[in-house]
């Protein structure tokens, strides 16, 4: 017998000046259910769960909403989360200079004889946190956090609610493979305690294992909705639904002529700049060539991000030691626009902090990191701006009406976009890409994978991060492995599997060559 109804949103229809972003969308969802939506970005998933939870309210769109048997009328997200429904957006809304317990209460204290009881709400904080898997001090301030670990802990302040049922935007997409496993395992675990689960999705393999559930939104239309058994998804089901095509290959083909040495880090090392002593790179060395994709792997926290971003101007960390050769000569790089001059870019995994300025339009935003180029006479050219921003919109098939519209008022995957867009407007020799495919869709991943493809064409060296190991099993040509800040190994990718890589990922004794030189790693 099937677990009744907790939720019914019939006929939801949400219209934004000259967009209509929901049409007609149909969503039910069963007591202790996990409910996948999925679509790509764009489709209006994030806007459906924004009607359900109050952020759009009543009144601003049509259709009705009956959870637990009720028409609901909310009137703002207060409401919502007063019912039992709590929401954990994709882009985080922590306040970073205040600590764990201070976000995880905000609004929701732990009070005792009128006052705030600080050590009520650690204990509380310590066993919210244990639940999802952090071993953090609950006083440590969330600027301190890195993007996963501050995933885990909006999830923690979720669970601090009495939630009946919980929305989940993109929950994995910041984490890596161990970390996102404990979260399936976690809404594995409330699913036992009659807790319902909505989770938008990109990964699929991800919604193959734990759904029970699956919509499918394209074009703000529910397009294919259908109960299953965890574990037996149709994944090409899925993507024919998402994208009105099939995908028969999520990497595309490509034959890498790698050429010369062009880049090369030799014996890096940063020291932690909030604990003094501590090296989050040691003694890391690589290399690059001309025309090649190399992959990064590592668990959250191993040092990865760390690495790019010191090598990246010294924009991470205290600088202790180390050499970089750009083709074959030593250069000093001690700021991000020595980084660019040297023909270095890097698009980083937090776009929202670190990547854009969120109220400039597209095309100021593309022109930002190279103005050089837009300039006639000593002063920018409006023209040329408008036509560099233009020309990316198109080849970078970034959806938007215009380049004038607000970065702010895209999607997460267009975003995206944008900032790739910034970083090619350099015409970077060494490109370095920190988990480029965070929170995109299917078919989108696939546009930026060519991309990558035709970047390493024209003989440019691409550095790949990414918490997803069959991402870099499909794309680098060559896999080094870090672990707590050490470079661990370096594979082909003819030799490397999942398995090997998890190994080298979490084993300081595993070896390879200094500098990866022979392609290989022993």
């Amino acid at each position: 017998m099937e677990n009744p109804l907790i939720l019914q949103m019939q006929s939801i229809t949400k219209v934004f000046p000259g967009v209509r972003a929901l049409d007609d969308v149909t969503l039910e969802v069963r007591r202790g259910e996990i409910h996948a939506i999925c679509g790509e970005n764009g489709a209006g998933k994030s806007t459906l769960m924004k009607v359900l939870s109050g952020v759009y309210p009543y009144g601003t769109y049509e259709g009705r909403i009956i959870y637990m048997g009720s028409e609901m009328t909310f009137k703002n997200i207060k409401e919502s989360e007063n019912a039992g429904i709590a929401i954990i957006h994709q882009e985080l809304t922590m306040i970073p200079e205040l600590s764990i317990t201070e976000n995880i209460f905000m609004g929701n204290e732990v009070v005792k004889h009128g006052l705030i009881d600080w050590d009520a709400a650690r204990h509380l904080t310590k066993e919210l946190l244990e639940r999802v898997g952090l071993t953090i001090d609950p006083d440590t301030q969330i600027k301190h956090l890195g993007v996963g670990q501050q995933q885990l802990v909006e999830i923690a302040k979720a669970l601090s609610k009495n939630v009946k049922l919980l929305i989940l935007d993109e929950p994995t997409s910041a984490l890596n493979e161990a970390d996102s496993e404990n979260l399936l395992g976690l809404m594995r675990d409330l699913k036992t305690k009659d807790i319902s689960c909505i989770m938008i999705s990109h990964k699929l393999n991800e919604i193959a294992a734990i759904s029970d559930a699956v919509t499918v939104i394209r074009d703000g239309h529910t397009v294919d909705t259908y109960a299953v058994e965890a574990g037996n998804v149709d994944e090409d089901r899925i993507i024919r639904s998402m994208v009105g095509r099939s995908i028969e290959n999520r990497y595309p083909e490509h034959e890498s002529h790698p050429g010369e040495i062009i880049f090369e880090v030799s014996d890096w090392c940063v020291e932690d700049p909030r604990v003094a002593g501590r090296l989050v790179c040691k003694n890391s060395s690589f290399y690059v060539r001309a025309g090649e994709i190399v992959g990064f792997a590592g668990l959250m926290g191993a040092g990865r991000t760390e690495l790019m971003r010191s090598i990246f101007g010294r924009n991470y960390g205290n600088y202790l030691g180390g050499t970089i050769k750009i083709k074959g000569k030593q250069v000093r790089i001690t700021s991000v626009a020595s980084a660019i001059k040297s023909g270095i870019a890097y698009v980083p995994e937090d776009r929202k902090n670190l990547g854009l300025n969120l109220i400039d339009t597209i095309r100021k935003t593309i022109v930002s990191a190279n103005l050089k180029a837009i300039k006639r006479g000593g002063l920018l050219n409006a023209d040329e701006e408008f036509r560099a921003a233009e020309e990316y919109r198109k080849s970078l098939n970034i959806k938007a009406s215009s380049v004038d519209i607000g970065v702010n008022t895209l999607s997460g995957g267009n975003q995206q976009k944008v900032v790739l867009g910034k970083w090619m407007f350099t015409e970077p020799e060494i490109l370095i890409l920190d988990e480029p495919t965070r929170g995109i869709d299917v078919g989108a991943k696939y546009e930026i994978y060519r991309l990558i493809h035709a970047l390493a064409n024209q003989g440019k060296a691409v550095i790949l991060i990414s918490s997803e190991l069959p991402e870099l099993l499909g794309m680098a040509d060559r896999i080094y492995t870090i672990f707590e800040g050490k470079v661990t190994g370096v594979l082909d990718r003819r030799e490397a599997d999942q398995e090997v890589l998890m190994r080298r990922m979490t084993d300081t004794s595993a070896t390879g060559s200094k500098s990866g030189k022979d392609g290989n790693a022993s």
